[in-house]
């Protein structure tokens, strides 16, 4: 498990009400503060020079000491917030268990009682499994298997292609079906073909070989290399992770008999019609030419060899939720995948599935309890202020037309900002919870979910809904929708604290906000318009500039070493650095506004620019397990937290002055080097 931030996203419920009390009260909320003003001075190393490097300058005496938990792959300031949360909803579900008051009490508890009822998990064993197993087991031919790969949507199991629902790009005011490539069990298609991942590889090899061995499955080793040598191959059609970020390339209609004349290697219509799905007029691909050339893979693979490989997607997938030899044998995996040495308490587990199955029944108690009103008033302003700020810098870019700062201006005026939770809660009278049925209760949950998606198909977006819990540590920028979301676990302490000195908070939560309104205007944010259609609302000349820039910035990631003999990929990182970068100026910018003229108090003999630096280094204080570094690398989008603190603040001509950043210093960049996007 691997928890990472601020991510731009694609993203019927109840009219918002009061949230009623699911159990007893709860105890009150006891404060949490960084120092005495919102930073912790003692992670500091002093030794170290600024210009140096800014991280250990922030938070070395923090990294020195700092241990990771066995169970974890990292320690830093999201696991921090992510734990504080995760305390906070185990209380929550504990009582609702104890006491179920309501119905949806009854659901969250239910459920979690089903996961801590550890005794009759292992008394059961395999059996849950035996049902769907069998059905594989009878797949008579290729046609009847096409229709059970469509039928995982909503069970255990996995397809070769990914089905999702969201807003058409080219009219964002409707929801349209998404393709995309899917098929491989491993986090990135390097996993198979580069040496760098042998090791995690061989362990997959070996862990599909244990599954096929504790089923009692025909030739596990013959089996789990068939598996193996299958999954191989769609990796080698399968898209880069830079490339499948690319808004643009990911964006192709195509009416369903083009699609199976452009890959007729799939029954397209008995596929989509087995998920839900019947009778699409047009669908989009998102990474076109892996899509033709995996359901030709699929074409050519024997019926055996698919049979085999849904079989341990099936297993995989339950293995969760089944006795101990099946959690021990996944973890074993996930264990040399990620580094972790132990696997997370059962009540953390637990908590986790409850949380990814009933999130916003969970999020409408976690709110009420744990998110003031106050809280909510003081971030809409500090919203306020940072869009005001992004105004600012648009008017004043020097490399952009009239033209288009008015188109950029006009989109930002109209982005969505919702805060804390959701207006429209989700509804889940319908899901059937058994506290005596655990696989059932997840089987059940997922189908609730995709059904949750197709509801929307071919009908107008709704904005209110929501892509994350009020729970989830993180927020995100939807980008056909022009809206974003603050989900109210990540508001509270060092990213927001509203007892903290105004620096700290723009430094910290500001440069959050700065960096999901950056997103709307990154590197793919920028293709998109007021309306959250895809459209070029740039100038040719505009559009040059500003790739120059971006290819400066980029240019200095790629010589970062992120892990060990591993850098980082500028490509595919680079729409959250520059969400980092805009984030980090329109902070500094909304933090001067504020003053109203009057000069920063000094605190601790910090200046204000000093402290609102600090406070940004310090929300990125990170310590990952190298081979979870090497993961996120290759398949995430966001810098390692390190870089996420270095990268920005060097192109920042405040931070030089605060810190006196001189020539020669290792991350010193001399003015005209420095990267000039927002």
């Amino acid at each position: 498990m691997r928890l990472t931030l601020l991510s731009a996203t694609c993203a019927a419920a109840l009219l918002f009400a009061a949230p009623a009390a699911l159990a007893a009260d709860a105890a009150p909320v006891a404060p949490v503060h960084y120092g005495t003003w919102g930073v912790d001075l003692s992670a500091r190393d002093l030794k170290v020079a600024p210009g140096d490097d800014f991280f250990s300058y922030a938070q070395g005496s923090w990294f020195a000491a700092a241990q990771i938990p066995p169970d974890q792959t990292s320690t830093d300031s999201f696991y921090v917030v992510y734990n504080r949360t995760q305390d906070r909803l185990r209380g929550i579900i504990e009582a609702s268990a104890a006491d179920p008051k309501t119905p949806t009490a009854a659901q969250i508890g239910g459920l979690y009682k089903a996961f801590m009822d550890e005794a009759h998990v292992e008394a059961l064993d395999a059996a849950p499994l035996k049902p769907d197993l069998a059905r594989i087991a009878a797949v008579p031919d290729k046609a009847a298997f096409t229709v059970l790969m469509g039928q995982t949507y909503g069970r255990f199991g996995s397809a070769f292609i990914g089905i999702g629902v969201g807003p058409d790009p080219r009219h964002p005011q409707i929801n349209i079906l998404d393709l995309g490539q899917a098929g491989i069990s491993l986090p990135d298609r390097d996993y198979y073909l580069t040496d760098g991942f042998k090791a995690q590889k061989d362990a997959f090899a070996a862990y599909v070989q244990r599954t096929f061995t504790l089923i009692g499955y025909p030739d596990p080793a013959g089996s789990a290399q068939a598996v193996l040598a299958l999954e191989t191959r769609i990796a080698q059609v399968s898209w880069a992770a830079a490339d499948r970020r690319d808004v643009v390339k990911t964006t192709n209609p195509m009416t369903l008999a083009a699609l199976q004349a452009y890959a007729p290697g799939l029954d397209w219509s008995a596929f989509l019609a087995a998920a839900g799905a019947p009778n699409q007029a047009e669908v989009i691909l998102g990474e076109k030419t892996a899509i033709q050339q995996i359901a030709q893979i699929y074409a050519d693979t024997p019926l055996e060899t698919l049979k085999a490989w849904e079989t341990f997607q099936v297993v995989d997938g339950a293995a969760p939720y089944l006795s101990k030899r099946f959690v021990d044998s996944q973890f074993a995996f996930q264990k040399l995948l990620s580094g972790v040495e132990v696997i997370r308490p059962r009540w953390k587990r637990g908590v986790s599935l409850v949380d990814g199955s009933l999130g916003e029944a969970l999020g409408r108690e976690y709110a009420r309890i744990y998110f003031p009103a106050s809280s909510k008033a003081k971030m809409q302003d500090l919203v306020a202020n940072l869009k005001t700020a992004m105004a600012g810098r648009i008017q004043a870019a020097s490399w952009m037309a009239p033209a288009t700062k008015t188109e950029a201006l006009l989109k930002l005026s109209k982005m969505d900002v919702q805060v804390g939770y959701p207006d429209k809660w989700r509804d889940y009278s319908s899901l059937v919870i058994d506290p005596a049925d655990l696989y059932g209760d997840v089987e059940r949950s997922a189908a609730f979910e995709w059904a949750y998606q197709l509801v929307d198909l071919d009908k107008a977006v709704d904005h209110k809904k929501w892509s994350m819990t009020p729970q989830t540590v993180n927020a995100y920028n939807g980008f056909e929708e022009n809206k974003i979301v603050f989900p109210a676990a990540i508001l509270q302490p060092p990213f927001f604290d509203p007892t903290a000195d105004a620096a700290v908070n723009y430094g910290a939560i500001g440069a959050v906000i700065g960096h999901e309104i950056t997103h709307g205007f990154d590197d793919q944010g920028r293709k998109i318009d007021d309306t959250g259609a895809l459209r070029d609302w740039w100038t040719a000349d505009d559009a040059a500039r500003f790739q120059v820039q971006a290819a400066k910035y980029g240019a200095q990631y790629d010589t970062y070493e992120g892990a060990p003999g591993m850098h980082i990929n500028g490509a595919l990182t680079m729409g959250e650095n520059i969400a980092d970068l805009g984030g980090l100026l329109n902070a500094l910018d909304a933090y001067h506004a504020s003053l109203h003229g009057a000069p920063a108090p000094v605190i601790d003999g910090l200046s204000g620019d000093q402290r609102l630096f600090l406070a940004f280094a310090q929300v990125w204080e990170e310590k990952a397990r190298p081979d979870a570094l090497k993961e996120q690398m290759t398949s995430d989008p966001h810098s390692p937290g390190k870089f996420r603190a270095i990268g920005p603040t060097r192109n920042v001509d405040a931070w030089y002055a605060a810190f006196g950043v001189k020539p020669g210093q290792t991350y010193y960049l001399a003015p005209e080097d420095r990267a000039r996007i927002w």
